[in-house]
């Protein structure tokens, strides 16, 4: 199966977000990128790629204990910039020092199951669109100009969504295959929740 673990944000946010991603699709270069669907929306802790069957309930053991000790936290989508001249991507504001901690514990946990992650630190981020391949077109794709890039996540720079709560954890697959790519929730933990001190 392949895996990743995630946070998602609610509908409405991800609406919002749609919303301010729209107008960039009539922008130079848009035409030359890949964009993701709104169900590609996903904040990714931990990419695992291809995990065996008989790893999933071992990993489902990893991950509850991992939303035990973390909290719900609050988030909102702000911003955006890209990864050089090949991901344009939305960035996020609010607690993410606890969406980092939550990470982290993911990570070390799937790391003593002996499984192995992406090897990129954890930047908190929706990837919106990827240049590069043509994906299947039958003529070459020039891929988009960093400067497009770059004024793309100029234009997201004063976006700031509402505030959400991040509250679940989420077992992710994905399969590849003809046309975008399907996502499917495997399992899902609630992130703890305590009561604050008087």
């Amino acid at each position: 199966m392949r895996l990743f673990v995630a946070v998602d944000p609610p509908v409405s946010a991800v609406q919002e977000l749609a919303d301010a991603v729209a107008p960039l699709r009539e922008l130079p270069g848009a035409d030359r990128l890949r964009w993701t669907g709104v169900d590609g929306w996903h904040l990714t802790l931990a990419f695992l790629g291809e995990v065996p069957v008989t790893e999933v309930p071992q990993l489902e053991e990893v991950l509850a204990r991992a939303a035990a000790v973390n909290g719900a936290h609050r988030l909102r989508i702000a911003g955006g910039g890209c990864f050089g001249d090949r991901v344009l991507w939305a960035g996020m504001d609010g607690e993410t020092w606890a969406l980092r901690r939550l990470a982290e514990s993911v990570r070390e946990g799937i790391g003593e199951l002996g499984l192995q992650t992406d090897e990129r630190g954890f930047h908190p981020h929706l990837t919106l669109a990827r240049a590069g391949s043509s994906h299947g077109r039958s003529r070459a794709v020039r891929r988009s100009a960093p400067g497009e890039l770059q004024g793309m996540a100029a234009a997201l720079e004063d976006f700031r969504g509402s505030e959400w709560e991040a509250g679940e954890l989420r077992l992710m697959h994905s399969t590849l295959g003809y046309g975008p790519t399907r996502y499917e929730q495997v399992r899902a933990w609630p992130l703890a929740r305590w009561e604050a001190s008087s």
